[in-house]
């Protein structure tokens, strides 16, 4: 596996504010041992080569973020600690999940990148589809792949109902609320996408969904991690039938 190695969350370095990562001037580009050092303060202890890839990923990220605008934090630090971080989170869970040995792995919305550009430097398996609609976005995306070498990692330019492709696993952070995501979800459920597997993945800011999960869905694993912003949470769904 390709994991980083978990430590004490949000341990800081000496001088660094709780939970913050170390902040650089924003000229110095990033560089894999600032990028280690960074990660380790937020808990996460990287692997040469997982430093060198978000070394590589963050510096284009500041570059394209410059003209395009892909997210909000202005500086690596930042992005790496607000983003990036969700990555090697997502990674830990999927680490644990009874997935098949070589899932189809879709990424809806996948925009700047997060998280599976960075989630591909922790957890390599199977074949992972990034799914962007937006052209810019999507050039940015195949950059990143082409720059950082992510083998089993592709980038589908389109709309999600253009592509046509059976899922194991579907992955959402702030793609549909997630009942619609749910919906269109189940329109890619195929190979081991069956009831007892994970099917659906929901970035989420709350402990329990608000409200029933639709038919065809249970909500099969809540597992909460540490952010900046405060805790948050991923929703694993798994395919479910309805008594006949």
């Amino acid at each position: 596996m390709a994991q980083g190695k978990p430590r004490h969350p949000f341990r800081p370095s000496a001088g660094s504010a709780p939970g913050v990562a170390p902040q650089r001037p924003a000229s110095a580009p990033p560089t894999p041992t600032g990028v280690a050092r960074a990660a380790l303060a937020l808990g996460r202890e990287l692997s040469p080569e997982q430093a060198s890839g978000l070394a590589t990923y963050l510096g284009l990220l500041e570059a394209w973020n410059r003209r395009t605008n892909l997210v909000g934090p202005r500086t690596w630090p930042d992005m790496l600690s607000t983003l990036v971080a969700d990555s090697w989170n997502l990674a830990d869970l999927l680490g644990e999940l009874a997935l098949p040995e070589n899932p189809t792995t879709l990424d809806f919305g996948a925009g700047a990148g997060i998280p599976g550009v960075p989630l591909r430097l922790f957890w390599r398996t199977g074949r992972y589809v990034l799914i962007e609609p937006r052209a810019k976005r999507a050039a940015f995306l195949r950059q990143c792949l082409a720059m950082m070498r992510l083998a089993g990692t592709e980038v589908f330019e389109g709309r999600a109902e253009g592509l046509r492709l059976e899922a194991d696993l579907c992955l959402s952070r702030a793609f549909q609320p997630w009942r619609v995501f749910l919906e269109t979800a189940g329109g890619f459920a195929g190979g081991s996408a069956a009831p007892g597997g994970p099917g659906a993945i929901v970035f989420a800011s709350g402990a329990q969904p608000d409200g029933p999960v639709p038919d065809g869905w249970r909500l099969e694993r809540v597992k909460p991690y540490q952010r900046l912003a405060g805790e948050g949470y991923f929703w694993v769904f798994a395919p479910s039938i309805s008594p006949s």
